[in-house]
């Protein structure tokens, strides 16, 4: 039984394709895809205007690539993967994944088996289901903060609302398009995905934060941003 799972879950992920945004991760991008091809050898990459040979490592490491040749925001990234996986493949599931090594593939994998088993048209990540995010005090409150003004926007029960790592069944991705290219755009996102009224659930996932991530400085300004952004909306 267990032989028979293993092998199902392997066609299922060889018919899922990831949607990487990369920005300036020439660093690291060639050994995170390395890694996550040995479980899903389908990926699509949008440069999103690197100064570096991010492009360059992706297609090294054997993913696909578009271009953005200037730096448009990681929305504008996602729906041009979107779009390219819809119009050229025929993949049963997108699962939007970080290019820094921050998502784990155990977690996409889960996804996938949790849409599956329920019939999910949409899964987001939620760093607080489990209460074990590593998140500083700060960023967990304003990430929390933003997951409330969410639900009471939409009615859904949310704990996460801007987890990266999401899985849209391919007649979930058909009904989006990302308008909001910069930070606004995960709430954008997650909004479309509500009101298609697809089955979704929110599942726990664990994001690794390196020293590579953490060197960035850029994820408690992100978090500021996002709430800023939604606020004023």
């Amino acid at each position: 039984m267990e032989k028979c799972a293993n092998s199902e879950m392997t066609e299922l992920a060889a018919k899922t394709w990831l949607v990487i945004p990369l920005y300036n991760e020439g660093k690291v991008v060639y050994d995170v895809l390395k890694e996550v091809r040995k479980t899903f050898p389908n990926i699509i990459c949008v440069d999103d205007g690197s100064a570096d040979n991010s492009g360059q490592e992706a297609l090294k490491a054997g993913a696909y690539l578009a271009t953005h040749p200037i730096n448009l925001g990681q929305g504008a990234a996602l729906q041009t993967g979107i779009s390219y996986v819809l119009q050229q493949t025929d993949a049963k599931y997108l699962i939007t994944f970080d290019s820094d090594g921050q998502h784990r593939v155990e977690d996409a994998l889960a996804m996938i088996a949790a849409a599956e088993a329920d019939d999910l048209g949409f899964i987001l990540g939620s760093r607080f289901l489990e209460g074990k995010a590593e998140t500083g005090a700060l960023k967990k409150f304003i990430l929390q903060t933003v997951a409330t003004i969410t639900r009471l926007r939409t009615g859904h029960q949310l704990t996460d609302a801007h987890n990266g790592l999401r899985l849209l069944r391919r007649d979930a991705a058909e009904k989006i398009e990302i308008r909001q290219n910069r930070m606004a755009h995960a709430s954008e996102l997650v909004n479309q995905l509500l009101k298609t009224g697809l089955k979704w659930k929110e599942i726990p996932v664990h994001i690794i934060y390196t020293d590579y991530s953490r060197s960035k400085g850029q994820s408690l300004w992100n978090s500021v941003n996002i709430l800023t952004e939604l606020i004023m909306k």
